[in-house]
């Protein structure tokens, strides 16, 4: 095999998803902490330090506790070469997830132990589904009193319509947690509360079938009731099929306490090697392996002001094929351009390391001047592909801002139009008004706040926000004339592209309209793909 092929193989990308508060961020951190990524984790409760998760960069992230958007970080471990996206878990951030997801070739979903199932993680599941990701289940907070394992499996294959296969198994939880049974290899993980992850794990070989060992480790009663529910699993549970694990079919579950680093490091290493390598991506017509040789990417997310030592902007671009090189130059496909992608970077969050050179599978990210937009593809001169476009969600919620102090009227206007360009926040304005009513549209209530916070702390702007009766959000052809429409309470707005938009405060006012205008034929908003 090649340099570029070995490099390929070992790479492993996935996304964390997870509801909110299940410990996807906490997951995330002692990942890293295996690969030598950082020293010490930060604890997202951690306030009395000042600590906070070295994914969470944005002021909004660190106040809260909350991951608000997706974070990149690339660490080394036993010879593979690790990108792991950590991404919102808060449904007002799904659009964020989304698209991470679209960059991942695998998916590690968390759960709480006590809570099982929550809304946010069965809907980011539906979309891991919608695209065959491979899923592998880590239920966490077993330190915690938890849901009997057998209802918690029981909801997963019900809930999500797949099988699943426990790799390991609790030996109780709370305080009465002693550790975990491993399956596959016949051995007994014992938890000790003090341990914290300070050193490695020494796993204590134990045939189920060893009353005596078992008995000493665990004690007569949880003995007995873990026999019994091995010999249940055994007997009852899905056969382990790899085939099955790689197309979505059927998730490897694992139990543990990210927050105490219990069962992470062999759910890394069983994760390693039952992932598959870099996958292949649909262009058009055509398959594009990642072995190929010929160099293409696509842009899947766009952040500004993320170091504000740089104050500059970034597109993310998930590497599909070949090796990328610093220096060379590539085709902008959107843009029908040749481009130098300036200043190649590898992330930490928002640390950033200048590259040289980097793989299909790998997450870079370039400098972006303006001319990228989420879905852009970026290859070798010659190669004309185009990657499947990645669908936007429809804002829902609108509110009317304007700023308060008249002399930052550059900083305002420099703000709302990048934070729009980013995609996830909408903006939008009244013909002819230019920056005196600005209109936001955003997916969830707490966008807003995003906006506040960003706009005070990276643009020095504050301003008034008024709440907007409308909810749902329609493109008017290019070739109609919006001066021409009769319209009765709904809003005629532009976006930062020069785009025609009608917002509608209901269904009826939707109907109202398109009866009153004959011939009329509204588009849903971006390429519909709302969610």
């Amino acid at each position: 095999m090649s340099i570029i092929t070995d490099e390929i193989n070992r790479r492993r990308t996935f996304a964390i998803i997870s509801h909110p508060d299940a410990g996807k961020t906490t997951l995330t951190e002692k990942l890293l902490l295996y690969g030598g990524a950082i020293q010490t984790a930060g604890s997202v409760k951690g306030k009395a330090a000042d600590k906070h998760a070295v994914s969470d960069w944005m002021e909004i992230e660190k106040k809260r506790g909350i991951s608000i958007t997706s974070s990149v970080m690339q660490f080394e471990y036993e010879g593979f070469c690790i990108n792991i996206l950590d991404t919102p878990g808060h449904q007002d951030f799904s659009e964020d997830t989304y698209r991470t997801l679209m960059a991942a070739d695998s998916a590690v979903m968390v759960i709480d132990a006590a809570k099982g199932i929550e809304p946010q993680t069965r809907k980011l599941f539906h979309v891991c589904a919608m695209r065959h990701i491979p899923i592998f289940t880590f239920i966490n907070k077993l330190d915690h009193d938890a849901r009997d394992p057998f209802d918690l499996i029981d909801e997963l294959e019900h809930e999500f319509g797949i099988g699943t296969y426990a790799m390991n198994w609790p030996i109780g939880s709370g305080v009465d947690f002693k550790g975990v049974y491993d399956r596959v290899n016949h051995r007994i993980l014992t938890y000790a509360d003090a341990h914290r992850g300070r050193d490695r794990l020494s796993a204590i070989e134990c045939e189920i079938s060893d009353i005596e060992k078992l008995d000493s480790l665990i004690g007569p009663d949880q003995r007995e009731e873990l026999t019994g529910q091995i010999e249940l699993l055994d007997g009852a549970s899905f056969d382990f099929d790899i085939d099955k694990v790689r197309c979505g079919k059927l998730s490897p579950v694992f139990f543990g306490s990210a927050l105490n680093n219990f069962g992470v490091e062999t759910f890394l290493e069983s994760f390693l090697k039952l992932t598959t390598a870099p996958l292949e991506r649909v262009a058009g017509e055509s398959i594009v392996e990642p072995t190929d040789e010929h160099f293409s990417a696509f842009v899947f997310k766009i952040q500004a002001n993320m170091n504000k030592a740089h104050r500059d902007r970034i597109a993310f671009m998930r590497i599909v094929s070949g090796k990328f090189e610093r220096g060379e130059e590539y085709y902008h496909v959107q843009g029908g351009r040749t481009v130098k992608l300036s200043q190649p970077q590898q992330m930490m969050a928002q640390e950033r390391s200048i590259v040289d050179e980097a793989y299909a599978g790998d997450i870079i990210g370039v400098f972006d001047p303006g001319i990228y937009s989420i879905g852009d593809t970026v290859c070798e001169k010659g190669m004309n592909i185009e990657f499947e476009g990645i669908p936007t969600f429809s804002p829902e919620c609108f509110a009317m801002i304007e700023q308060i102090d008249s002399m930052k009227r550059k900083q305002f206007a420099k703000g709302v139009n990048q934070i729009a360009q980013e995609g996830a926040i909408r903006i939008f304005f009244e013909p002819d008004s230019g920056m005196e009513k600005v209109y936001v549209g955003v997916v969830g209530q707490l966008q807003f706040d995003v906006l506040e916070s960003r706009m005070k702390n990276e643009y020095g702007v504050e301003y008034r926000q008024f709440s907007q009766p409308y909810t749902l959000i329609k493109k008017i052809p290019d070739e109609v004339d919006p001066s021409s429409l009769y319209l009765y309470e709904v809003k005629w707005v532009k976006d930062v592209r020069g785009q025609n938009y009608l917002l509608f405060s209901s269904e009826w006012s939707l109907r109202y309209t398109l009866e009153h205008n004959e011939g009329l034929e509204l588009l849903p908003y971006g390429n519909g793909g709302n969610m």
